[in-house]
């Protein structure tokens, strides 16, 4: 048993030599905590790689096919193993707003004719199964295949297997495909409105089809989902103007944001946005996501539901970039440094150290996050997450730091405790720190023979 709470942090330290390694993957009690460390690794030595795709326990190998650092070659090489880790490898990772890289062609053919119809199925679900992977199997034999291939490459393919997949004899890749066509097919969406009537794909087609005017008056009148159906473009403009004074402040909003509406006509409008209020990016914004002229008219709007649309935009101008930097309101400043390359340096600082939501923690993993300098602004600061900070700074001096390693804040001290400019005897106190032990040896710079003394001091069995 591993008694020291330092020991784990060996997993993830990346100048651990494989016996190391080896060694906190045989302790029986952490192998699964182990084992997601070390799947989390940018590299692994070939020993230590060998040693998770053997592993007699399943739990282990599943750390490894859920793994997004792990190299996509060895996952697959878990087919090799117990026939049950067909379903690890089929489900893989699935991250937070990335994809990992994807599989040898190779274990796609193996997962897509898979004994298991639950195999092939979770493997047509994993997001990192690659378009040219896809594309072939929209004239598959099986519907299932085909509804995969048409949900998520229709772009990728051909005029004449669109049409085939729009006249499918299966209904669900027959609706899947007009999905795809609904936003210039009245027709079209009109039968979707039909089929769809008790599915939650309904809002999108409300939203996202083209209304013919008979239709659009029929939806009217029926009164239901009428917030829906006031942001979809297509609504003839006198029929939305109707709902503009409607009791639903939902309904009142949607109208408010109509492309085609003017400024005074948006503020004529009773609307409200509360800062707390999660609205989805208009899709009519985000259809013109690359054209500068509606995404400056956005972003100038004095409508909160246009401007945190237009933060979203990858194609937002440089100068709307900087204008939504100084927005009045939270979310598009959020917005706009979550998702835009450009966001201004001291916007990303400003939120991490003074929003509220829970997202700005990971603004310090973007690219433009500032650190030159922090050391001097931030070091004696009075609030601990910005002295963490200050170690961010390369002009930092091993001398601050080590003085941050005494830090009464946890939080400084982790920071301090993976800093490689610490010294290494301060690093090698640090492990007795029972709040940052596990960073301290997290640290390349700890020398291996403190890696191996700090196993023997825990009871880790030599191999």
């Amino acid at each position: 048993m591993t008694e020291h709470h330092a020991v784990d942090g060996l997993a993830s330290n990346p100048a651990a030599p494989a016996d190391v390694l080896l060694r906190l993957l045989a302790t029986p009690d952490g192998h699964d905590w182990i084992a997601y460390r070390l799947s989390w690794r940018a590299s692994l030595p070939d020993s230590v790689a060998e040693a998770l795709l053997h592993h007699p326990e399943r739990r282990v190998r599943a750390r490894l096919a859920e793994s997004p650092a792990a190299d996509p070659g060895l996952r697959a090489r878990l087919l090799d193993g117990p026939a049950s880790d067909a379903m690890l490898v089929a489900v893989g990772p699935t991250p937070y707003r990335t994809r990992v890289p994807p599989l040898p062609d190779a274990a796609y053919e193996r997962l897509l004719n898979h004994e298991r119809e639950v195999v092939r199925y979770e493997t047509l679900e994993s997001a990192s199964v690659p378009e040219h992977v896809l594309v072939p199997l929209a004239g598959h034999e099986d519907p299932l295949f085909r509804l995969a291939a048409c949900r998520r490459v229709w772009s990728g393919l051909t005029d004449d297997t669109r049409a085939a997949l729009l006249a499918d004899t299966d209904p669900a890749v027959r609706t899947a495909a007009a999905l795809h066509v609904m936003h210039e097919d009245e027709e079209r969406t009109a039968e979707l409105v039909a089929s769809l009537a008790d599915d939650w794909r309904l809002g999108e087609v409300l939203e996202r089809g083209r209304l013919g005017r008979a239709l659009a008056e029929r939806l009217l009148a029926e009164g239901t989902r009428l917030a829906q159906l006031a942001r979809n473009p297509a609504l003839p403009a006198d029929l939305a103007a109707r709902l503009a004074a409607h009791e639903d402040p939902a309904v009142r909003l949607a109208v408010s944001a109509r492309p085609e509406l003017a400024e005074e006509e948006r503020a004529a409008i009773d609307w409200e946005v509360d800062p707390e209020d999660r609205l989805d990016t208009l899709w009519w914004v985000w259809d013109a996501r690359e054209d500068p002229d509606v995404l400056r008219r956005c972003a100038r709007s004095a409508h909160t539901w246009l401007r945190r649309s237009a933060a979203v935009c990858p194609g937002l101008p440089e100068d709307c970039v900087e204008l939504l930097a100084g927005d009045e309101d939270f979310a598009v400043r959020l917005l706009l440094a979550e998702h835009h390359p450009m966001a201004p340096p001291e916007l990303l600082l400003d939120l991490y150290l003074n929003g509220t939501h829970r997202a700005v923690g990971s603004l310090v993993s973007r690219p433009r996050f500032p650190a030159a300098g922090l050391a001097a602004r931030f070091a004696d600061a009075p609030e601990s997450e910005a002295r963490a900070l200050a170690l961010r700074d390369p002009g930092a001096t091993s001398a601050l730091v080590e003085r941050l390693s005494r830090d009464p804040a946890a939080r400084v001290r982790e920071a301090a405790a993976l800093d490689r400019r610490l010294p290494v005897a301060r690093l090698v106190e640090l492990l007795d720190d029972p709040k940052v032990g596990a960073a301290a040896a997290c640290n390349p710079a700890l020398p291996v023979t403190e890696m191996r003394a700090l196993l023997d001091r825990a009871g880790v069995p030599r191999l």
